[in-house]
């Protein structure tokens, strides 16, 4: 009997050892970066989700997703997509591992504010910041639009559902006394706001994107740009209550214009998912920063290491910290 009772003492023993040692390895397994238990070899391909086809976005994913093929050997992809809030919401559901975002709406999605009110998101980190991203209140010579008060009662494109140009075009039009309720706000892409324009559809368009942007460049060819200034007074008054505004001018020549406008812009940066590996982070950003000299978009300029934490509002990822810490010695 008492030999039955110590077998049974230490049957139990085992088992709530075995309890414990789960329970442990649950807890380890939740880490980020290097300690999600993924390496390099994991992954075999990686998508990078842009914007519309006529945005910057699109336009510089397709050269970035060939330098990070190249670099880390892993097929990767550039993807049309809603841009910067839908991509977000896109990599904390595991739809794909990189993405290029608005510095604002990154801001926002890792503190669950505005769009994101309530759902925080905290699966993803920075890569880098790139490139200013222009507000651009762009509209036609002939509609006589030259002032943000002028577009009471017009129909305006406050871009599309889940982009970061709502939250723009909502905090200028705020500033300038102005609601949603003032105008008539059509949800459209950078795209469908180019042929809006053109067939007189709409009056006005707010385009968030690194300059010159395709969809106006193409509107400027068949008929006259005019983008509507932003004044100091209200830059400063937006700034001081949304510090990741700076002010921006769009130079003499874009699109046509004979002068300088003067505007705002938020930044454009890379994000990733936290899983991804430490040594493939790196390599990420390397290819990156260390090849940005060679696109030919004009943007390509601007995308350098020593800029690369500028404006960053949320955690960096280890694999990109590395990088910055190499080059900017």
């Amino acid at each position: 009997m008492k030999n039955s009772k110590i077998r049974l003492f230490a049957f139990i023993t085992m088992i709530a050892m075995l309890v414990l040692a789960a329970c442990g390895t649950d807890d380890s397994s939740k880490g980020s970066g290097s300690d999600s238990g993924k390496t390099e070899k994991d992954y075999k391909y990686l998508s990078i989700l842009t914007g519309g086809t006529q945005g910057t976005y699109y336009a510089l994913g397709g050269a970035l997703a060939t330098f990070i093929d190249e670099e880390t050997g892993v097929k990767t992809t550039a993807e049309v997509s809603q841009a910067s809030a839908a991509n977000m919401t896109a990599l904390k559901e595991n739809k794909a591992e990189l993405a290029f975002v608005q510095t604002d709406i990154a801001y926002y999605a890792s503190k669950g504010e505005m769009m994101f009110d309530g759902e925080v998101i905290d699966n993803v980190s920075a890569i880098g910041a790139l490139y200013p991203e222009t507000v651009q209140l762009v509209t036609l010579e002939k509609t006589g639009i030259k002032s943000f008060e002028d577009l009471k009662g017009k129909k305006v494109s406050v871009g599309a559902p889940g982009s970061g140009t709502y939250a723009n075009a909502e905090q200028l039009l705020e500033v300038h006394g102005l609601t949603m309720d003032d105008i008539q706000p059509q949800n459209l892409d950078f795209g469908e706001s180019q042929e809006s324009l053109q067939a007189g559809q709409i009056d006005a368009a707010f385009i968030t994107a690194g300059t010159p942007t395709g969809a106006v460049e193409g509107l400027n060819a068949v008929a006259q740009v005019f983008v509507v200034p932003v004044s100091d007074e209200k830059a400063d008054e937006l700034i001081s209550k949304y510090e990741y505004y700076a002010k921006d001018v769009i130079p003499a020549g874009t699109y046509g214009m004979k002068e300088e406008t003067s505007t705002v812009s938020v930044g454009a940066m890379i994000v990733v998912q936290n899983d991804i590996p430490e040594d493939l982070g790196y390599k990420i950003t390397k290819a990156i920063y260390d090849n940005a000299s060679n696109l030919e978009h004009a943007k390509g300029k601007l995308i350098k290491a020593e800029t690369g934490l500028d404006g960053i509002g949320i955690p960096v990822h280890p694999g990109a910290q590395k990088y910055f810490n190499e080059v900017n010695k």
